[in-house]
């Protein structure tokens, strides 16, 4: 889904999907995405609690099964954490057994109730089958810090201009996402810190 801010269009053609959090006058939903990452998560969880930041991690299975002392971390500080498939697979592209197995796979590896598809590539057969257990978590605001394209003062931009009461916003705590990240998320907790905005984890309805 190539939009930094998610077209309303979407929300209403999925609305069985968290795309948003409604209810918070000044509440941002900062969330990460491809973690464990060695160093890159433990340097976001030092930047959250130095801005009494909370967040949800989207963690991939493997990545939590090499590295629980991470997850642990990351749970013992107060963030919320989230089911991101074990091997990142793409829904649309991955036939359902499989797609299932691998998300399963990662839930002995991340106890959560939220799940956010790789790619935010899911089929609607699959949103049926998966809210029957999971609480499915998209985004409304995407930073791009992934995309080494990106300029990170643009990453910064992204998320200044979106974001709103409520908006849910994705960063990455990987390798390939770490320079523009260390740039935009203590500059983003700063700004929206001045302007009175709370930073919270989701949490499953």
């Amino acid at each position: 889904m190539a939009f930094v801010r998610i077209p309303g269009i979407l929300k209403k053609i999925y609305p069985g999907l968290t795309w948003n959090i409604r209810g918070g006058a000044r509440v941002l939903y900062l969330t990460f995405d491809d973690g464990p990452t060695p160093d890159i998560t433990d340097q976001m969880l030092s930047i959250l609690a130095r801005y009494n930041a909370r967040a949800t991690f989207f963690c991939i299975g493997r990545n939590a099964e090499r590295h629980p002392e991470i997850l642990r971390r990351i749970m013992d500080a107060g963030h919320a954490v989230g089911n991101h498939t074990y091997s990142h697979l793409k829904g649309w592209y991955t036939p359902n057994p499989e797609y299932y197995e691998d998300i399963e796979l990662a839930s002995q590896f991340v106890p959560s109730r939220l799940y956010r598809p790789a790619y935010g590539m899911i089929t609607p057969g699959q949103i049926s089958y998966l809210k029957q257990r999971f609480q499915i978590v998209m985004w409304d605001v995407m930073s791009y810090d992934f995309d080494p394209t990106t300029p990170k003062e643009k990453c910064l931009s992204n998320v200044i201009r979106y974001a709103r009461p409520g908006s849910i916003i994705v960063f990455h705590d990987s390798l390939k996402a770490s320079t523009n990240l260390l740039y935009a998320l203590p500059r983003v907790l700063e700004y929206f810190g001045e302007k009175g905005f709370d930073f919270k984890g989701v949490g499953p309805r």
